[in-house]
């Protein structure tokens, strides 16, 4: 006998990228910061004493929201921590959605969401992007017309990493009737000659939530942390109603402290992973693996059809040889690989491996 509710059991649940048992894989499948967390992290963690586990941690874990507030210049008050941003986004769909009703996003996007939205008993809307990567003028009018209280937008988006300026973002929050989620898991990879800063945004719109996360730009994708950022009306429903109580533990509390204090740490990386992903497209391209530009921490490399492998086979046989990609066998993505940014051996070990498959390669026309 079935106890679940009709809902889910109808639904499918969250595939997660393969976690190799090999130490010695390469793997660029789940796109982790290359690097290890800022040595302040090591340091706080070292320094935890034991006993301080046996009390409850803060309850709203108020002294990181007040660091974040001020890293964006905000108030504490604009700030929820979460833990990691997976539950930012069954937070924001618990509060705002009522079962029955739609979730907006754009399609291809994180396939997380029309998971969580299943749990609601939500059905998903799901506009097809552009050739390029871009939403549709008719995005805003689409979701409204369905009677989306809640839209989800990745940017820079996810799998392509093409990214939306803030004049796109706030345009489009002006435009729907319901909340605006920015899912920004890869907003610290965006190239600051750019001068994307989207925080600002929450001031002038009372519909925008902005999700943040550790996991990528701080390294720390094993701890599970990740925060909003929104107006007060927005934020507090959220952290006084539909938050689970304590949380955020006081281990991650203490470490997240530590890994905003080394900005200039953070800031490295991020500098690296941005110079590493130059490089590693102008060497897929050569090999006839056309990336669109990304701001993220991967590239998603097009596969020509004339190719030795097709992306599936290639997918395949770099599994094989310890190197895990991403590949996600639909209409939209099929003839594509997702690779996250490695360190520069890990790359050059994926594109030593391509060569030694792909053989002659057709050049990119």
């Amino acid at each position: 006998m079935a106890y679940e509710r009709s809902n889910i059991r109808r639904m499918a649940g969250y595939t997660w990228g393969e976690q190799p048992e090999d130490p010695g894989a390469c793997k660029l499948n789940t796109n982790e910061n290359p690097y290890p967390p800022a040595p302040g992290v090591a340091a706080a963690l070292e320094g935890i004493d034991a006993a301080d586990l046996r009390t409850y941690p803060q309850p709203t874990a108020a002294p990181l929201r007040t660091k974040i507030a001020e890293h964006h210049e905000l108030a504490k008050e604009n700030v929820l921590i979460t833990h990691g941003g997976d539950e930012a986004l069954r937070l924001a769909i618990t509060t705002f959605i009522e079962p029955g009703s739609p979730l907006g996003c754009a399609n291809p996007s994180y396939s997380l969401y029309p998971v969580l939205a299943g749990i609601q008993n939500a059905p998903v809307l799901q506009v097809e992007y552009g050739e390029d990567w871009t939403l549709p003028a008719d995005f805003a009018h689409r979701a409204n017309a369905a009677g989306s209280r809640l839209t989800c937008v990745v940017n820079p988006h996810a799998p392509s990493g093409r990214l939306m300026s803030a004049d796109d973002c706030a345009r489009l929050a002006t435009e729907l009737d319901g909340v605006l989620l920015l899912d920004e898991a890869y907003a610290n990879f965006i190239d600051p000659a750019l001068g994307y800063d989207s925080a600002p945004l929450v001031k002038a719109h009372d519909n925008l939530l902005i999700l943040r996360s550790f996991s990528k730009g701080y390294s720390l994708a094993g701890l599970r942390l990740g925060y909003l950022i929104g107006q007060q009306a927005l934020i507090e429903p959220l952290l006084t109603k539909t938050r689970d109580s304590y949380n955020i533990d006081a281990i991650s509390q203490r470490l997240g402290l530590a890994a905003l204090d080394d900005q200039d740490y953070a800031m490295d990386t991020w500098r690296r992973v941005r110079a590493e992903r130059s490089r590693l497209n102008d060497e897929l391209a050569r090999r006839g693996l056309a990336c669109p530009p990304s701001e993220t921490n991967f590239l998603l490399a097009q596969v020509p059809a004339n190719a030795k492998l097709s992306a599936k086979a290639l997918y395949e046989a770099l599994k094989a040889r310890g190197i895990l990609v991403r590949h996600f066998d639909t209409p939209r993505l099929g003839d594509a690989l997702r690779i996250s940014i490695g360190t520069p051996a890990q790359n050059r070990r994926l594109l030593k491996a391509l060569d030694d498959l792909q053989g002659d390669v057709p050049t990119a026309r």
